[in-house]
């Protein structure tokens, strides 16, 4: 996916505007694998997804709890570290080799303090994480494994081919028997 058109979904700039974001990223690819970031440290940069999918997750003393996933147009950022300059939560771990367009906090502050058009740009941004983070926490917590299984295979069919069923469940709130008896049921 193109930077312009991840430009474009969050909101529309004027060109000129537009042309100073498109050269402020830089490309860049990791490997499958790659752990993007960290969590307990304060990261300084934004991904947003060309091309490859992501979790994020935080680890307990047993296990990894998966909270959300991340593919083609998406951004992957620590609010934490954008807003208060602090260290995340999260772990973000790549499922697949991902290409990625990387833009520097600080080179985006300085665009927002330049251009007001970026800096609305930046704040339509910021409304949509915190609507995605809304509508995470109310599923996780109002809808059942099963509703939310069925949100998933409506909302984002592909990533139930591309993400390993461990990765799911965890994301689920549930173990890997229980999600295969829910697919079972489905069936």
């Amino acid at each position: 996916m193109e930077f312009s058109t991840i430009i474009d979904a969050i909101h529309q700039l004027p060109e000129q505007s537009k042309l100073k974001l498109i050269r402020s990223v830089q490309e860049v690819t990791f490997p499958k694998g790659y752990s993007l970031l960290k969590a307990g440290t304060v990261e300084t940069r934004i991904y947003f997804i060309k091309k490859g999918i992501v979790r994020a997750y935080a680890s307990t003393p047993d296990n990894e709890i998966t909270f959300w996933f991340g593919k083609e147009g998406q951004a992957i950022i620590s609010m934490r570290s954008y807003v208060e300059e602090l260290p995340g939560y999260e772990d973000i771990e790549l499922l697949e080799a991902c290409e990625l367009y990387e833009l520097k906090t600080e080179q985006l502050q300085h665009l927002f303090e330049e251009d007001i058009h970026i800096a609305n740009w930046g704040r339509k941004f910021a409304e949509q994480e915190l609507i995605k983070t809304e509508e995470r926490l109310i599923q996780r917590q109002f809808r059942t494994a099963s509703e939310r299984y069925k949100e998933l295979l409506l909302n984002h069919p592909d990533l139930i081919q591309r993400i390993q069923l461990g990765h799911i469940a965890s994301y689920l709130g549930i173990t890997q028997v229980s999600l295969s008896r829910i697919r079972a049921e489905l069936k």
